[in-house]
C-alpha cells in the first residue's frame, strides 16, 4: 500500500550514523544522501529521512510507530543493539510476542529524535 514514508529531524549526520546502523543490520542501506537528507531501503528508497527545524514531537501515546522487516531474528537482535549503541533508547527488548502471533519475534527502540521503531521476524 505504501510506496515511501517521509521524516523530519534535527540533526542529519546524527540520523545518518543511527540509522545506517540499524538498518543495516536488517539488510537496508543508504541510496541517498545529501546534507539535507537521506533515503533508505532495499532496492529503492522507503523511508526518506529530512533535516527539519520542526520535526513530529516525541508522543508516546499517539500509536504512531514505524515496523521494519527483519530476515533473521538475529538481525533483530542486532537491529536493537546498534539502536542503543547510536544513541537510541530501549522501548521493548529482542524476544517473542506471544500476544500479537506464535512466531512474532520483535524489538523495539525509540531513535534520537524520539521516534518509536520496530523490527519483526516472522522466520523461526
Amino acid at each position: 500500500m505504501l510506496d515511501h514514508v517521509s521524516i523530519g529531524v534535527r540533526n542529519i549526520a546524527k540520523t545518518k550514523s543511527f540509522y545506517d546502523a540499524v538498518l543495516g543490520a536488517l539488510g537496508y542501506r543508504c541510496l541517498h544522501s545529501s546534507e539535507s537528507s537521506l533515503g533508505y531501503g532495499e532496492q529503492s528508497v522507503q523511508l526518506w529521512i529530512s533535516q527539519s527545524d520542526r520535526p513530529v514531537a516525541p508522543d508516546m501515546g499517539s500509536g504512531l510507530h514505524f515496523c521494519f522487516s527483519a530476515p533473521t531474528r538475529a538481525s533483530v537482535d542486532a537491529f536493537h543493539a546498534n539502536a542503543l549503541l547510536e544513541g537510541g533508547r530501549d522501548n521493548g527488548t529482542p524476544g517473542l510476542r506471544a500476544d500479537y502471533g506464535s512466531n512474532y519475534y520483535a524489538a523495539f527502540a525509540i531513535d534520537p529524535d524520539g521516534y518509536r521503531l520496530e523490527a519483526y521476524c516472522s522466520a523461526s
